[in-house]
């Protein structure tokens, strides 16, 4: 599964410096960490107000929102998917 993630890493990183008027994730990168943080920010309480309501499909969705605008965050600071998957790692069996 990680495979989609790094697939949709390469995508991101591939329209960094592409036209923000043909392309969604090269307009938030001409915004700025500021407009990419902010649009973080608001997918995760749109998936916390999903799973407050209880609507499963919903939930998927707004996770998938907020997952792919971390992609976008995480490029915009030089770090791909696989960086968070080894903190993961390292962190597992950790009692905490």
């Amino acid at each position: 599964m990680s495979d989609i993630l790094e697939r949709l890493a390469d995508v991101v990183e591939s329209r960094k410096a592409g036209d923000p008027e043909k392309s969604y994730v090269s307009r938030l990168f001409s915004r700025g960490p500021d407009a990419i943080l902010k649009k973080v920010g608001e997918e995760a309480t749109e998936a916390v107000m999903a799973a407050k309501d209880g609507d499963r499909l919903r939930i998927v969705g707004e996770t998938a929102d907020l997952w792919f605008h971390c992609l976008i965050m995480l490029a915009q600071y030089g770090l791909r998917p696989s960086d968070v998957l080894a903190e993961l790692a390292r962190r597992e069996g950790i009692s905490g």
